[in-house]
């Protein structure tokens, strides 16, 4: 379950962010664009659209999912709980991506089975450092001995 392509120069990383907010999606899209991993970048402006484009028929699934906690209409928690009782979306891997800092929110999202939990840096290189470092870890060494010590990623 590693998501960086084995032969990178032939394989592109498949990368959704789900984020109500459009500076927050602009701000990520140019943090993306400065990564030198190859990445195709899917952005949802809520958890229903999110959810919505899961369910499309023969979609290449995302390999990685940043997934925004506080939206309307469906929020980051509920797609969160939708995806993982899917057994067709349960490979894939979901970064919560957050302002919250809340204990309740990084708990809540540990026990229902996101892999990562990132709070939402503040400047650019930040961002741009937070999601080369998700995107560059070994998801099938990290699930397996995950905890919350590696659940919460820091800077």
């Amino acid at each position: 379950m590693n998501i960086l392509p084995s032969n990178p120069g032939n394989q592109i990383l498949n990368v959704a962010l789900a984020d109500d907010d459009e500076d927050d999606r602009l701000f990520f899209q140019e943090a993306m664009e400065d990564i030198a991993i190859r990445t195709k970048l899917s952005l949802l402006n809520d958890g229903q659209e999110l959810m919505d484009y899961l369910n499309l028929p023969n979609i290449i699934l995302p390999n990685l999912i940043f997934l925004d906690l506080n939206m309307p209409i469906k929020n980051g928690m509920q797609c969160l709980k939708e995806i993982r009782s899917s057994s067709r979306l349960n490979d894939v891997c979901i970064a919560i991506y957050s302002t919250s800092c809340s204990e309740k929110d990084i708990e809540e999202t540990f026990v229902n089975g996101a892999n990562v939990y990132l709070n939402k840096p503040n400047n650019f290189s930040k961002l741009r450092e937070s999601i080369e470092k998700v995107l560059q870890i070994n998801w099938q060494y990290h699930t397996s001995n995950l905890n919350r010590d590696n659940f919460l990623l820091r800077l």
